[in-house]
């Protein structure tokens, strides 16, 4: 209740992260008891990592262009206003 969730759901969940090796568990008299697996966490990082450092580039190079055009129209700006005066 407290997550807004039916116990199916729950399961269909836990069903899928069993699946996908996330979870393991193991039965204590009529229930099923559910942990974490460190593993799949380790190469779910690594995955991750691989992917920040891709964007942090890609949005490092951005920043660069970003502030060229806005030194690039900054001088522009300079230019047009001498010669108004």
């Amino acid at each position: 209740d407290a997550l807004d969730i039916h116990q199916s759901g729950v399961s269909r969940h836990l069903r899928l992260l069993l699946e996908a090796g996330f979870v393991q568990v193991r039965p204590v008299g009529q229930h099923r008891l559910y942990s974490l697996r460190p593993e799949p966490f380790r190469g779910l990082e690594a995955w991750i990592a691989s992917y920040q450092r891709l964007w942090d580039a890609r949005l490092d190079r951005f920043g660069e262009a970003l502030e060229k055009r806005r030194s690039a129209n900054t001088k522009g700006h300079r230019k047009e206003k001498k010669r108004d005066d």
